[in-house]
């Protein structure tokens, strides 16, 4: 590896001049001689999503070196409350050496990611990073492809604005710039700290949704104004992505906090305002080539078929992407989210999205730069398909895994390449409201969502990849939610249901 130091290099990769896969535990304790580290910090995502932490202070290198081969015990019945019994709570929380960082916000700490293990040493089945590992391992093995994603991470930035100069208009916000744009600055150290952390950012932007004044009984965030920011990555393995995405939320949140901020990924918080999507996009390759286009840059059936699983499973998958009853808020007509079950090449209302992908163009910007006749080094470009149905409610992990299942379904049966011709929309222009009936539609509740969970979970817990007890819980879970909908008049406290997920997952 290349040592040369640009500042948004992994720092720990420039220290040691090797690859993060390739970082030992002799690394991690070189590391902690000489940054002076005094303490590890365990992260792990409980069921509730978020990332959870565990403070190992350092005294000595053979302490050191203990946890970072031993691991450290917790309390499983807490971390995933209603699955584990407090009778059988034990867990061992183990790290994985290649996801080490410097924490950002605690100098004196080196951070990883760790995996659960159970009492005999082997990774607990109910874990959500466990369970996308089963679903990735699966369809490499039936396909012989592995399965990269990359995630669109939208959210609000909420904060008192007391001067009124340069102001924003509502719903006008996608690619402003400052001094409109109040919340750049924050923004940009979101995108470094990302950066140096995963390797994977691609860029970050102001999105649509601009409230010039909120609405709430809850004091966080009643008369304050909010910014939807995205940070979108690159592809990476669907597993690296999912830890990625919920580093991601820990990570945003933790610096609005150092700025007096508030971020949420709520699904809605204003009604009239664009709500907060986490758009996916799915590549497939094999040994490391993008094998999503033909040689006449069509759509190759490998593609086809991951679409046609998707439209297959996408109303089930609303169960992992779309977990709140503020959820369905968002996916109604017209506000570039999906309500019907289609694909498009270019549609933003569609459910499965074909983006623009630089598609046999090589070096464009000589177009515009036609005095340049150097030869670009870039790799080829990579086609992929976007799920535009989750928001910010979503389980990451179980939401990875279960696309992962519907694209394994997909490969084995030819039904998926039916079903990919009869939900076709050429960009969305179907014509006449007959076509438009004849899609299938989305769940409109989370009781739909559960009830049509329900039905096709024999899909998900195939092999074993996602247990009954984790499918039990989820469906358990949109029930909940149901009856929070049902006890709340949905017109007069529609803000109320959407202001109580603010900080959900």
């Amino acid at each position: 590896m290349s040592s040369t130091n640009f500042s948004l290099a992994n720092p720990l990769a420039v220290l040691l001049d090797k690859k993060p896969e390739d970082f030992r535990r002799m690394d991690c304790l070189d590391v902690i001689k000489k940054k002076n580290i005094e303490r590890i910090t365990f992260h792990y995502t409980a069921l509730d999503g978020r990332l959870k932490e565990l403070k190992l202070p350092v005294s000595d290198l053979a302490q050191a070196e203990r946890v970072l081969a031993q691991g450290e015990r917790v309390d499983g019945s807490s971390l995933f409350k209603g699955i584990v019994e407090p009778g059988l709570s034990d867990l061992y929380v183990v790290p994985e050496y290649k996801t080490a960082f410097l924490n950002p916000f605690d100098e004196k700490s080196l951070d990883f990611i760790c995996r659960y293990l159970n009492k005999d040493g082997q990774r607990a089945p109910f874990a959500p990073d466990n369970i996308l590992q089963r679903a990735y391992q699966l369809f490499q093995r039936n396909s012989g492809l592995t399965f990269h994603s990359m995630g669109e991470l939208e959210f609000f930035l909420v904060f008192d604005e007391e001067k009124t100069l340069f102001p924003m208009e509502e719903q006008r916000g996608y690619h402003e710039s400052s001094p409109f744009l109040k919340g750049g600055p924050i923004l940009n150290e979101m995108g470094k700290y990302l950066a140096q952390i995963t390797g994977a950012v691609k860029y970050a932007h102001s999105e649509v949704g601009s409230i010039e004044t909120l609405e709430s009984e809850l004091d966080e965030i009643n008369e304050k104004r909010a910014e939807q920011m995205e940070i979108e990555f690159l592809p990476r393995p669907a597993t690296e992505m999912a830890d990625f995405l919920v580093l991601a939320r820990w990570l945003v949140r933790n610096v609005a906090y150092r700025h007096g901020c508030l971020a949420t990924f709520a699904p809605k918080i204003k009604n009239s305002a664009a709500g907060n999507g986490l758009h996916v996009h799915l590549e497939l390759k094999k040994d490391g080539e993008n094998v999503m286009l033909e040689k006449d840059q069509k759509l190759s059936e490998q593609a086809l078929r991951l679409i046609g699983g998707l439209c297959a499973y996408g109303d089930s998958l609303t169960a992992f992407g779309n977990t709140v009853a503020s959820s369905y808020f968002r996916l109604v007509p017209e506000q570039e989210a999906p309500t019907q079950i289609y694909w498009s090449d270019l549609d933003r209302n569609a459910l499965i999205r074909v983006p623009l992908a630089w598609s046999g163009i090589k070096n464009i910007a000589k177009v515009i730069n036609p005095g340049d006749e150097s030869e670009a080094r870039i790799p080829p470009a990579g086609q992929t398909v976007e799920f535009r149905c989750p928001d910010g409610s979503a389980w990451p992990h179980f939401l990875l895994a279960g696309i992962i299942m519907s694209a394994d379904w997909s490969m084995k049966n030819d039904e998926s390449l039916d079903i990919v011709q009869k939900h076709y929309s050429v960009k969305g222009k179907m014509g006449n409201d007959e076509k438009l009936e004849s899609f299938p539609s989305l769940p409109k509740s989370c009781s739909e969502s559960s009830q049509i969970l329900s039905r096709k979970r024999k899909m998900f817990e195939k092999e074993g990849v996602f247990p009954s007890s984790v499918i039990d819980y989820v469906v358990d879970n949109l029930k909940k939610e149901e009856v929070i909908m049902v006890d709340h008049d949905r017109t007069r406290n529609l803000q109320k249901l959407m202001h109580k997920d603010l900080h959900k997952h």
